[in-house]
């Protein structure tokens, strides 16, 4: 079944009955339901934010990286499943399912990403704007230290999506990186 598919049998179905909350959305125009994408993603990331921070508050920067970096190992399996069964994806399907899934991540309803040097068997993520780390930058703070999160989370995800592909870092704060981007990843799928 395909994206276009999927999203043909969703319009097709009923509201649930008694729920109000899903059944106003069947009421709304893409173009509302759009700004509702975008907002919620912004809510979702302004709670790990606060979360983030009050953590960091408490028991400093490290504890906080570390206990981050759990919850980052556990989301992004789930981020990771949810989308491909929302896709109709099974796991294995290589790079061009992990450049697809990664368009479908709540990140990329927020910040400006790209998929480069994209082949069968090789494909490198950026975030050429992360709105953390532009936040901090307009308030003059330094970069968020993000590298070790950033490869549990990026591993694990394009492990979920296929088990044979392995991922490297090529730039994340704290580390210096280019002014063209925040962060970028480099993913290879193994040979059997």
């Amino acid at each position: 079944m395909t994206h276009a598919n999927n999203l043909q049998e969703i319009a097709a179905v009923e509201p649930p009955a008694g729920d109000e909350g899903i059944q106003l959305l069947y009421s709304l125009s893409k173009e509302e339901l759009v700004r509702i994408i975008v907002d919620d993603a912004k809510n979702w990331l302004a709670h790990d934010g606060v979360w983030f921070q009050s953590l960091e508050k408490k028991y400093g920067m490290d504890v906080a990286v570390d206990i981050d970096t759990d919850a980052w190992r556990l989301f992004t399996v789930i981020e990771a499943k949810r989308i491909m069964e929302r896709l109709s994806m099974k796991p294995g399907g290589g790079i061009p399912a992990l450049v697809e899934c990664l368009k479908h991540r709540f990140y990329a309803r927020l910040n400006l990403q790209e998929s480069v040097e994209v082949s069968d068997t090789r494909a490198v993520f950026r975030m050429l704007d992360c709105r953390v780390q532009s936040a901090r930058k307009r308030k003059g703070l330094a970069d968020h230290p993000c590298k070790s999160v950033g490869i549990v989370e990026y591993s694990e995800f394009a492990r979920t999506i296929d088990p044979r592909i392995t991922t490297r870092c090529i730039a994340c704060p704290p580390d210096p990186h280019p002014e063209e981007f925040w962060c970028a990843w480099e993913f290879t799928l193994k040979n059997d």
